[in-house]
């Protein structure tokens, strides 16, 4: 499976890491804010516990130290958290690490840490929280594509299932997903429907 699959939600909790890791999902990111060490430990080892023997890979949000500690795989970190992070530590603890980026400053940072992906957002408006950024539109990921070169590339922000087949053509690799899935009346059938449509689009 490629990493991080074409399809990849990115949830809050345990019970959503286990919902999804149950349904098939390959790639599911754990983004849970501002929460001291030993919360993040308990949070990331109860997530690992979750994926463990289903075929999802595990991405912890912001919590590096909490990751090597818990030999976890995949890291993600935020402009403001790479700043911060020992990336040294990180590649020696053999952690995969995708970043985020969101202008052409954070671009350059994001590719001088050797990333294993980059993530651009927001693609489209998004209301999760509050951005400094305006929306990026379609035509900036073709633009990022070019400059990641075979990095794979991750797009977030806003991103409906309808976007998805403008998304890929635009450039592409993968999709991160937060309220089309948690905000959804269906979760479960909207996740079989991305599923569906990534494994025909592959």
């Amino acid at each position: 499976m490629p990493y991080p699959d074409r399809f990849y939600p990115v949830v809050d909790s345990v019970a959503w890491v286990s919902r999804l890791a149950k349904l098939g999902v390959g790639t599911v990111q754990l983004r849970a804010k501002d929460l001291p060490h030993p919360a993040a430990v308990k949070i990331v080892r109860e997530a690992l516990d979750a994926v463990r023997g289903t075929k999802c890979k595990l991405v912890v949000n912001d919590y590096w130290q909490a990751a090597i500690e818990l030999k976890a795989e995949h890291v993600h970190l935020g402009q403001e958290d790479l700043a911060d992070a020992d990336i040294a530590a990180i590649k020696k603890a053999g952690l995969t690490l995708g970043l985020s980026t969101h202008d052409d400053t954070e671009l350059e940072n994001a590719l001088a840490a050797k990333p294993d992906y980059v993530a651009l957002g927001p693609i489209f408006f998004t209301t999760l929280k509050a951005m400094r950024f305006k929306p990026q539109g379609v035509p900036k990921i073709a633009e990022w594509k070019k400059r990641v070169g075979s990095i794979p590339l991750v797009a977030i922000g806003g991103i409906k299932l309808e976007h998805a087949s403008e998304i890929f053509a635009a450039g592409a690799d993968s999709i991160a997903v937060v309220s089309d899935v948690t905000q959804n009346a269906d979760p479960d059938a909207r996740v079989r429907a991305w599923l569906s449509h990534v494994s025909e689009t592959a």
